[in-house]
């Protein structure tokens, strides 16, 4: 597991929201004591680079580094980030057009399962960003979980934040076969506490290697449709950030009949989203 955040990198682009966009990803910067790197794609460099400064003297940002591409917005962001070996790329979500609801739209979905890196798409960017202090990390089992959990502490830590919470799904298949034995009530009630403290203790495991000392934890079980259930649960907490491991690049046949849990968060975003990914290059070392 490898925690350093070293470059973060904004996929700029002007809209309404560039401004506080930038001011967005210069805190992540700041938070993670990282590069920050600038990645717009254009035909017109030059032009475009003069109105990138002015917008970067206006909200009072400095020490970045700027990185034109020209072509296919989605395949040259990529590209950008592997060339500069970015750790974290920043990303705005879309409004849908008189509705109060932010999605990812189908750049960023791409850019989400083809990266190398992790990514971090902002709900509603603001020049005036307040600390995170309500965090929620998908505990489920997948290649990155340990890493989501350290990085949503390392984030807490930073931001002084409230809570930490960490949500896992109870196994349904475990309860429906616990169902379908010969069990009085009793029985069954006792056989699902076992099954949620198995799943709280495997929780314990992973937060026994991390460092959070200073970070309030809550685990969380959930039992229904994981990523339904994981919105409604970031919605009652009113979370400032919620926190994923990467999902899989390619997605078996059943996940594509079917929406992918993680679909339910795309489709209309309750808060910021962390998508987290350990890059080749820091697992390799």
């Amino acid at each position: 597991m490898n925690l350093s955040i070293n470059k973060v990198g904004l996929a700029i682009a002007f809209s309404p929201t560039a401004a506080a966009m930038l001011t967005e990803a210069a805190r992540l910067a700041r938070i993670f004591e990282a590069e920050l790197i600038l990645i717009h794609v254009s035909e017109d460099g030059e032009k475009e680079e003069k109105k990138i400064m002015k917008l970067a003297e206006e909200v009072n940002v400095s020490g970045y580094k700027v990185v034109w591409r020209t072509g296919k917005p989605e395949k040259e962001i990529l590209k950008a980030c592997r060339e500069k070996n970015i750790d974290l790329l920043v990303a705005g979500a879309l409004k849908r057009e008189n509705v109060l609801q932010r999605y990812i739209g189908s750049v960023a979905r791409a850019i989400m399962r083809k990266s190398e890196c992790s990514v971090y798409m902002v709900n509603s960017p603001s020049l005036q960003p307040k600390p995170l202090q309500q965090l929620v990390v998908n505990a489920e089992d997948s290649a990155h979980i340990e890493l989501a959990i350290a990085m949503a502490c390392y984030i807490s830590e930073k931001e002084s934040s409230s809570w930490v919470h960490v949500v896992r799904e109870l196994k349904m298949m475990g309860l429906t076969l616990t169902a379908n034995e010969q069990l009085t009530a009793q029985e069954y009630n006792e056989n699902k506490q076992n099954l949620v403290r198995e799943e709280i203790e495997a929780v314990e495991k992973i937060l026994a290697r991390i460092p959070h000392a200073k970070t309030k934890i809550n685990i969380k079980m959930l039992a229904g449709k994981s990523g339904f259930e994981l919105r409604r649960f970031v919605e009652r907490k009113q979370a400032d950030l919620l926190v994923v491991g990467a999902p899989q690049r390619r997605l078996s046949f059943f996940d594509r009949i079917f929406p992918h849990d993680l679909e339910y968060i795309f489709a209309d975003m309750p808060c910021n989203l962390l998508v987290v990914n350990e890059r080749k290059e820091a697992k390799r070392g």
